[in-house]
C-alpha cells in the first residue's frame, strides 16, 4: 500500500515531544519577564535619584534660590521635568528629566515618595519635598528581597 500522512502513533509522540518543550519554556520566559521589569526598575530608579541628587547639588551651590529653612530637595517630582531658572550672569532653565519615568512593578506605575524629614523605611510621604522615591509594590525580587526596599 502507499499510505501517506501520519500515523496517530507518531503524531502522539510529536504532541508528546512539544508539551515537554512547552512546561519548559513556560516558566523560564516568566523569569526573563521578570528580570526585564527588575533591571527596568533598576534603571528608573537610578534615573530618578541622579536627577534630586543634581537637583540637590545646584541648590548648594547656589544656581538654584531656596528658602533657608528648605532641604534642597525639589517640592515634587514635576520640577525635574518643568525645569528650574539657574541663576548666574546669563539665567537659563535648566531641566533634570524629560519625562518621569513608570514604576514597572506597579499597575498604576506611581512611585512611593519620601521627604527629606521622613523615616528612610517610611510609606508615608511628609509633603515638604522629594529626598527619596521607591517602588510601591510590595512583591519579592528573584534575589528575595523587596521592590519596596531597592
Amino acid at each position: 500500500m502507499n499510505a501517506r500522512g501520519v500515523t496517530l502513533i507518531e503524531l502522539t509522540v510529536t504532541l508528546a515531544i512539544l508539551s515537554i518543550l512547552a512546561t519548559g519554556i513556560m516558566p523560564l520566559s516568566k523569569l526573563m519577564y521578570k528580570r526585564t521589569r527588575e533591571v527596568e526598575l533598576r534603571r528608573h530608579l537610578r534615573s530618578l535619584r541622579t536627577a534630586l541628587d543634581e537637583y540637590k547639588r545646584f541648590v548648594d551651590e547656589g544656581k538654584i534660590p531656596a528658602e533657608a529653612a528648605s532641604s534642597g530637595y525639589p517640592e515634587s517630582l514635576e520640577v525635574l521635568v518643568e525645569g528650574v531658572e539657574l541663576q548666574g550672569p546669563e539665567p537659563m532653565k535648566r531641566k533634570f528629566l524629560r519625562r518621569i519615568p513608570k514604576d514597572p512593578m506597579t499597575e498604576d506605575g506611581e512611585w512611593g515618595l519620601r521627604a527629606y524629614a521622613d523615616d528612610s523605611d517610611s510609606e508615608v510621604w511628609g509633603g515638604e519635598d522629594v529626598y527619596d522615591v521607591y517602588s510601591r509594590s510590595d512583591e519579592q525580587a528573584l534575589d528575595g528581597s523587596y521592590y519596596r526596599d531597592w
